[in-house]
């Protein structure tokens, strides 16, 4: 918890530092994100796209052997089907604006930093793409577990309620988990990409390899980012959806405010996964640093006694 909050306010600090810079284009820019972020919640219960998905979900988990009768099925189910919906209307507007807010919000974080041309700006697509599968595969590996612990159940006639409701809550931590770690992966990914100018999954990789022994900050400084667009979302639906009994400009004009403020939020969760990034290479860079220094200190050791395996040592050790 320490490291996360000397990030959180490394991240403030530098945040307030160009106040003016991170809260005029790339606030901007992803408005129409935080806009439709914030509107989806209504689209979706007038789609007839989630009756078709919702039906499906059910059809399967049916199909499945999971058990119908649980409310926590039903719940799930309910959730899969709405966070679906709402990143499939919000993809086109990830693409066009939140992914160069993202950008714009990195490169004043760089300073010294500048696309070369427009084509930079598809790197962030490729990465946002293979982020997708990286979303999908994880989804499907939390639902092919609870299915094989389901079956086991079934297959030896088990017939204790307790036992469902034991599997059902490890599951449930187990995906939250599984899934919190995907999206910090998938976020930082992102941030790599531009850095590094290459898409893909090699940004991904990456990031999981930066990650490691950081997962607590990660999900530390996740969660407040996290809290923040909870508050945008029910604030927008409590003002604008529920009690919206003042004149439509006011309306308009309330709304706008609500969804720059959640775009502020998007721009500060990609400064705060910037920082985390920079502690995590420096830490990396220590680490190596010290497995140098221990990697001569024992070659000029071998090399004093006369040791003939330390040529071969070294080589395996430039290997590894």
């Amino acid at each position: 918890m320490g490291k996360a909050s000397r990030i959180m306010r490394r991240s403030v600090f530098t945040f307030f530092q160009s106040f003016h810079l991170f809260t005029s284009t790339p606030a901007f820019l992803a408005i129409p994100f935080a806009g439709i972020v914030l509107l989806s919640q209504r689209l979706i219960s007038y789609s007839t796209l989630f009756l078709a998905v919702h039906a499906r979900l059910s059809s399967l988990f049916l199909v499945a052997g999971f058990p119908g009768t649980l409310k926590l099925f039903s719940f799930l189910n309910l959730k899969l089907s709405q966070t679906a919906i709402s990143y499939l209307f919000s993809l086109p507007f990830t693409l066009l604006f939140l992914l160069p807010a993202k950008s714009f919000t990195v490169m004043l974080l760089q300073r010294n930093s500048c696309f070369s041309s427009i084509w930079d700006f598809t790197i962030l697509p490729v990465t946002q793409i293979c982020a997708l599968f990286i979303h999908l595969a994880a989804n499907a590996t939390c639902f092919c577990i609870l299915f094989i612990c389901f079956s086991f159940i079934e297959f030896f006639d088990i017939s204790y309620p307790i036992l469902k409701l034991i599997i059902s809550a490890g599951w449930i931590i187990s995906y939250t988990a599984l899934v919190a770690n995907a999206s910090i992966i998938c976020n930082l990914s992102l941030i790599i990409s531009w850095i590094d100018k290459r898409g893909g999954f090699i940004s991904i990789l990456k990031a999981c390899f930066l990650i490691r022994g950081n997962i607590a900050a990660a999900m530390s400084l996740a969660v407040c980012t996290n809290l923040g667009f909870a508050a945008m979302e029910a604030l927008f639906q409590y003002r604008i959806l529920i009690t919206s009994q003042h004149s439509k400009c006011a309306i308009f004009v309330e709304a706008i405010l609500i969804a720059y403020i959640y775009a502020v939020i998007l721009v500060l969760d990609t400064v705060f996964g910037f920082m985390l990034l920079k502690s995590c290479k420096h830490e990396y860079d220590m680490h190596h640093q010290e497995y140098q220094q221990h990697e001569v200190f024992i070659h000029g050791k071998k090399k004093e006694t006369g040791d003939p395996g330390a040529g071969a040592e070294k080589s395996s050790l430039f290997l590894v």
